[in-house]
């Protein structure tokens, strides 16, 4: 090539990747604006994002936090769609290695959609399959992976993965619960006590988790016909602080129901409990939601227990 023909290919080729560099530069800024517009206005964040990812369509980065924004509006759909978007991106530059978190987030959005009824489970099978290639330790993705499976019927994979889940993070008290019912759901009793009794073990004091896995291994004692040790667990139950939630109204049912079933019965402390029920319960608005024990509480109070109900 002649040096002439040189000097005009020079010459095309810089203002292409000046033009190049300005796009990705005018991109950022767009990005920093819609970080700062995010918390009051989500959709002027989000059309600054959409605009900064056409500046700059190969940057997985700006499409990750246009997903994030979706996320915060619980937008399933656009937020599956910018993850793809952005796995594409992260896929076309190997430098900065694999986004395990970029599938994981996408299988949630799919998932998400799942439940709505809007796509079919095995829709996000394959992005959480895609996260645990990428990085074999994302507890997580073996959690949501259980789910999955689950929704699909297969029970053994379910086991799997929600048991892998906690191999990889012991640590996460939310990861045992669903194992320990598919246990019982299962008819695997023991199997259910071990899983439950190794949470308690991980659980820091007084954390709100405790709930949930004191009230399985309630139930798991009743199946043995340990009361006692059953009413044990409902009384740690009823000791940690839930909050506002439905956890208390649920114990006040169950403990109530279960002093009753003592022998002797606790008559005093389950006519407490299960009046307290009543009055919290089957005479306001969400007595409908609670019918059937609403009406087995009345029925141990008045027929077991001898006691009025005003």
């Amino acid at each position: 090539m002649k040096l002439g023909q040189l000097l005009l290919a020079a010459s095309l080729l810089i203002p292409t990747l000046a033009g190049c560099n300005r796009n990705k530069q005018d991109a950022i800024l767009l990005a920093n604006e819609a970080e700062k517009a995010r918390k009051g206005d989500k959709d002027t964040a989000i059309a600054k994002l959409e605009e900064a990812a056409r500046l700059d369509p190969d940057s997985h980065a700006i499409w990750y936090k246009l997903a994030t924004v979706h996320e915060e509006k619980e937008d399933w759909p656009k937020m599956a769609e910018a993850l793809g978007n952005a796995i594409s991106a992260d896929e076309k530059n190997s430098q900065d290695g694999t986004w395990a978190n970029y599938h994981a987030k996408r299988g949630y959005a799919l998932e998400m959609q799942a439940k709505k009824k809007l796509i079919k489970y095995d829709e996000a099978k394959g992005p959480y399959e895609k996260c645990i290639e990428a990085d074999e330790n994302y507890a997580d993705c073996y959690h949501q992976l259980g789910n999955v499976m689950l929704w699909m019927d297969d029970e053994q994979k379910a086991l799997e993965n929600y048991t892998k889940a906690i191999e990889h993070d012991p640590s996460q008290l939310r990861y045992y619960g669903p194992l320990a019912e598919l246990y019982i759901n299962l008819n695997y009793m023991k199997e259910a006590e071990e899983v439950l009794k190794e949470a308690q073990t991980r659980a820091a004091p007084n954390d709100k988790g405790l709930w949930l896995i004191h009230t399985m291994m309630s139930d798991v004692l009743v199946s043995k016909g340990d009361l006692n040790g059953a009413v044990r667990e409902l009384e740690a139950a009823k000791a940690i602080n839930t909050g506002e939630g439905p956890e208390q109204i649920y114990t006040l049912y169950n403990l109530g129901a279960l002093y009753a079933r003592l022998n002797p019965p606790r008559k005093q402390d389950a006519t407490d409990m299960l009046k307290g029920f009543v009055m919290r319960i089957c005479k306001g608005q969400k007595a409908a939601q609670f019918a059937s024990e609403c009406e087995s509480a009345r029925t141990i109070l008045t027929k077991q227990l001898n006691a009025t109900i005003q």
